[in-house]
């Protein structure tokens, strides 16, 4: 008896969920998630592929804007790249980008200017960009391990007094007035 009331419990909604709306709607895929911002570094890296394959300051602009274009926070590259062609000075063109790409509006302002070459500008910026991160990774690890000093020992040494130093003290008091 049990058997078949739950058997028709379990008949009653399938039937309940194959006729409801939710059911026969349209389900939409999720968008995919949106990149997170690139390195300034590997903006630079970009930048530099795109000149040394011949392309100008603005055309490399837009194959690096290209290139970001699916992440969360874009650099606004392709309204620069604009901009600079149509005659807008460079402190304009770049006042739009964010501060994460600057190392692009910096690196590339002497080349725009002066006609400097900006691939070993590019280079040089790249590998100290880089080199600052590594040199405050390493003094955020020194620093950590400042940090951890006090709470590891205020945890650890009454541990090491309590289960290594009192037993050792306590067998021999047992075995000296004992």
């Amino acid at each position: 008896m049990i058997f078949v009331f739950a058997a028709g419990l379990l008949a009653l909604f399938t039937a309940g969920a194959y006729t409801s709306p939710r059911f026969f709607a349209r389900r939409r895929p999720a968008p995919p998630p949106a990149l997170p911002p690139s390195d300034p570094a590997t903006l630079a890296d970009l930048a530099r592929a795109a000149l040394v394959s011949g392309a100008s300051v603005p055309d490399a602009l837009r194959a690096v804007a290209a290139a970001t274009a699916e992440e969360q926070e874009p650099c606004g590259l392709e309204l620069t790249a604009r901009l600079l062609v149509l005659g807008a000075s460079w402190e304009e063109a770049w006042t739009h980008v964010p501060e994460r790409c600057r190392i692009l509006r910096d690196t590339l302002a002497p080349s725009w200017h002066d006609g400097a070459a900006p691939v070993p500008l590019l280079r040089r910026a790249s590998a100290s960009h880089r080199a600052r991160r590594i040199r405050e990774a390493r003094e955020a690890a020194a620093e950590l391990g400042t940090r951890l000093v006090l709470p590891l020992t205020t945890c650890f040494l009454p541990a090491f007094v309590l289960l290594g130093v009192v037993p050792i003290i306590a067998s021999l008091g047992l075995a000296f007035f004992g």
